[in-house]
């Protein structure tokens, strides 16, 4: 655990509120202005768009950027005068002139991809691992941001009734309580982005109550977060038979979600469940109207996939020019439809998107805990790494060190991983890769707990009564 965040854990309650609030109102003036309203109704409008509309837009997006990246993007730049006195003259203005772009060349040479007249001071640094556990640094100038969060408030707010100024609760990684903690808040206040940051590491059938008294307490209008963590709290609720509660949505991000967990989400709200697809890299987005079909938003890139069965997307972003990002494999896999949607909007419709399978893992005290990329972030000298529960008091982490490696980072990761799981055996395995499946692709997280335990952990009073 870091000094700042162990600083922060012991400050009391409503001062953990302040520092949220604090960061809040930094991120909301790094995402929106007076233009965001204009932005937003903008974006409403292109969704009834023709193709021939977009496509005259996308092909002027997309010069700008190819020129821009071959012209001012270190890495790029020297890609194309190297092919040039190769004797290379193919033309950098056609997509498919450009090799594809992988993870570990980003992540092992990110800062050269940053536009040679911009300062990476002045842009907001973000970081991803994704499905494979490997960290990403991504720079975006502060245009670039409001751009990308006013996308986010026209498709994944507005199309919902719902917008940035309404209360909202967010079921995420961060966090915000000690994860020793045993009693409530298990939240935070975020003044500046009218937020209830619940953790997403708390939530069991002893704490059901609080969290939902919570979200009552605060007149939460929408929740956002992990399905995973919100499918945890909604199964607690319908177990424990808790009812009442007024959400007028519920909106998924940064996993799957799964048939099972959008129809236990839906009764214990009352509402309708919403799927969105994005990422840090900000690469390609999508989200789902109220006829169920996940749109993909054409501004944020162009993908490439096969247009028959599921492959590998390939997307070039076209709102980050100073950090672009030509023909990255994003590392998930989907396809598009045929299909015209009900909802009367023209952008594309995506069939679904593969990947980002990960395991939720468990602790002792039946918490179950779902997304742990955070425990990645802050450019730990790893290439990549899996994590293994193999039983409720171990787990086993493969690794693969990068350059500068040190015993140190391994002792950061492991605390990281109690510091949302609890008193619990971490060890260490380095290995020259970590295993893959079938397709190539490895999954960051797998629980290789007994379905039985699993189940006891899940339901106890029925475990109790079976057992008698």
């Amino acid at each position: 655990m870091s000094l700042a965040l162990s600083l922060y854990h012991r400050l009391p309650v409503r001062s953990r509120s302040l520092v949220a609030s604090a960061r809040g109102y930094y991120l909301s003036w790094w995402r929106y202005d007076k233009r965001t309203e204009e932005l937003v109704e903008a974006a409403l409008e292109r969704d009834y768009w023709t193709h021939s509309e977009w496509q005259a837009w996308r092909n002027e997006r997309l010069h700008y950027v190819l020129k821009r990246a071959a012209t001012h993007v270190p890495y790029y730049r020297q890609m194309w005068e190297e092919r040039r006195q190769n004797g290379d003259g193919s033309s950098l203005e056609k997509l498919e002139n450009w090799p594809i772009l992988e993870k570990k060349i980003l992540r092992e040479r990110g800062k050269e991809f940053i536009a040679d007249d911009r300062s990476e001071s002045k842009m907001f640094h973000d970081h991803t691992s994704g499905t494979t556990g490997t960290s990403l640094s991504i720079w975006l100038t502060r245009d670039a941001v409001k751009r990308w969060y006013a996308l986010h408030e026209a498709r994944c707010r507005r199309w919902h009734g719902i917008g940035r100024r309404d209360r909202w609760a967010m079921l995420g990684g961060q966090l915000v309580v000690p994860s020793k903690q045993k009693s409530p808040p298990f939240w935070v206040w975020n003044r500046g982005l009218n937020q209830l940051y619940m953790s997403a590491y708390h939530i069991s059938l002893q704490t059901a109550h609080d969290y939902l008294r919570a979200l009552a307490a605060y007149n939460v209008k929408y929740i956002l977060g992990y399905p995973s963590a919100i499918y945890s709290l909604a199964q607690a609720a319908v177990q424990l038979r808790l009812a009442g509660l007024q959400i007028e949505t519920v909106i998924a991000n940064a996993e799957p979600l799964y048939d099972h967990q959008r129809s236990t989400i839906a009764e214990a709200f009352n509402c309708p469940v919403r799927e969105t697809y994005g990422m840090a890299e900000i690469a390609a987005a999508a989200s789902e109207c109220e006829r169920g079909k996940l749109h993909l938003w054409p501004e944020a890139g162009i993908v490439e996939t096969d247009d028959k069965e599921s492959s590998d997307l390939i997307c070039t972003g076209l709102i980050n020019d100073d950090m672009p990002l030509i023909r990255y494999r994003v590392g998930d896999r989907g396809r598009f439809s045929d299909e015209k949607c009900e909802c009367g909007r023209l952008l594309p419709v995506l069939d679904g998107i593969d990947g980002r399978c990960d395991d939720v893992l468990y602790t002792s005290d039946g918490r179950a805990v779902g997304r742990m990329d955070p425990v990645f972030k802050n450019d730990l000298p790893i290439i990549e790494a899996q994590i293994i529960q193999e039983s409720l008091h171990r787990i086993v982490v493969k690794y693969v060190r990068a350059d500068g490696f040190h015993r140190k980072a391994l002792t950061r990761l492991g605390d990281r991983i109690c510091d949302r799981l609890g008193d619990i055996q971490v060890e260490f395995e380095e290995v020259a890769e970590v295993p893959r499946t079938n397709n190539g692709k490895f999954r960051a997280v797998i629980c290789n707990l007994p379905k039985e335990i699993i189940e006891q952990l899940k339901y106890p009073a029925a475990a109790d009564r079976s057992a008698r």
